[in-house]
């Protein structure tokens, strides 16, 4: 449903893009704002992991320096059928994680010294399943096609405000008005209601992964009372990254409406525990086993 639903948001803003180019700037102006805005965002595609883990300060970690953290991220990982992503983690007391990574293949992931320092092994192994299913799903790349086109249907937007856009459209001057004020707006709509359709894809996914929704409900609750009462000083003054972390970073929450990036948390709560309600007898059983093979020292939170 959630795939389905990305599909219908995204055939929405390709032809919304198309409607506001032809009213906009005819054909050749729809042209020249696409292919700038792709541009740009291949750009971003290419370098935004680089440049998100720089900006929060993320240092990669190995089997060395790090090796529980590590080794449950190479066991989530092997389960997801994904390869093994980069390993990193921020010096920050909020708990919070999130992923990048172009696709599979360049993934990598990073959590927060307060994530690992405040959660269970069992809420930690839920919030990274999580990260490792938008790496598997290839949400940077949808990520990216959309901010593509919302990109260019502004760019018509700012050709239109200083060149007077086309005039000869059905609907005249008037029509160019109405659409150079809505458009835009429509089309950060619909982008956020792709990242918060993403964010529910993820939950789903990474309670696959892991084996129990109930991991990832518990830990999102947790993060969730945390990041009311911590700041998070670099997402603060960097807000555009906050949509990247699995429960947004900073203190001005939006509720689950139009304008909020993250799906409000009770309702991913109820969920997945809708999902741990419905699910299958051998996959929770495996992961039953797997959790009963933790030693008991290592089920309490971590250092």
């Amino acid at each position: 449903m959630n795939y389905f639903r990305t599909t219908l948001l995204m055939s929405f803003m390709t032809a919304l893009f198309v409607g506001v180019g032809y009213l906009l700037g005819g054909t050749g102006g729809m042209m020249i704002a696409f292919v700038v805005a792709l541009g740009m965002n291949l750009f971003a595609y290419w370098n935004s992991d680089k440049m998100v883990l720089r900006m929060h300060n993320a240092q990669q970690v190995d089997e060395a320096s790090a090796p529980e953290f590590h080794a449950m991220i190479s066991e989530l990982a092997d389960n997801a059928g994904i390869p093994m992503p980069k390993v990193y983690i921020i010096e920050e007391d909020q708990p919070n994680a999130f992923a990048t990574g172009r696709n599979p293949e360049n993934g990598a992931v990073a959590a927060t010294t307060g994530l690992i320092r405040m959660m269970s092994r069992e809420e930690l192994a839920g919030v990274m399943a999580h990260e490792l299913a938008h790496i598997r799903n290839r949400d940077t790349l949808i990520m990216t096609i959309t901010a593509t086109i919302a990109g260019a249907i502004s760019m018509l937007a700012n050709f239109a405000l200083f060149f007077g856009g086309n005039r000869d459209n059905p609907l005249g001057f008037i029509g160019v008005i109405l659409v150079m004020i809505v458009a835009p707006f429509a089309a950060m709509l619909v982008q956020m209601a792709i990242s918060r359709t993403r964010e529910y894809s993820a939950d789903r996914g990474g309670a696959e992964i892991c084996g129990q929704p109930e991991w990832l409900a518990s830990a999102l609750q947790k993060m969730d009372r945390a990041a009311g009462q911590l700041d998070n000083r670099t997402a603060e003054a960097n807000p555009a990254t906050a949509h990247v972390f699995i429960i947004n970073p900073l203190h001005k929450h939006a509720v689950d409406g139009l304008f909020s990036t993250h799906p409000n948390t009770a309702n991913r709560v109820a969920r997945l525990m809708e999902m741990a309600g419905q699910g299958d007898g051998p996959r929770r059983s495996a992961s039953r086993a797997a959790k009963s093979q933790i030693p008991a020292s290592d089920r309490g939170p971590w250092g």
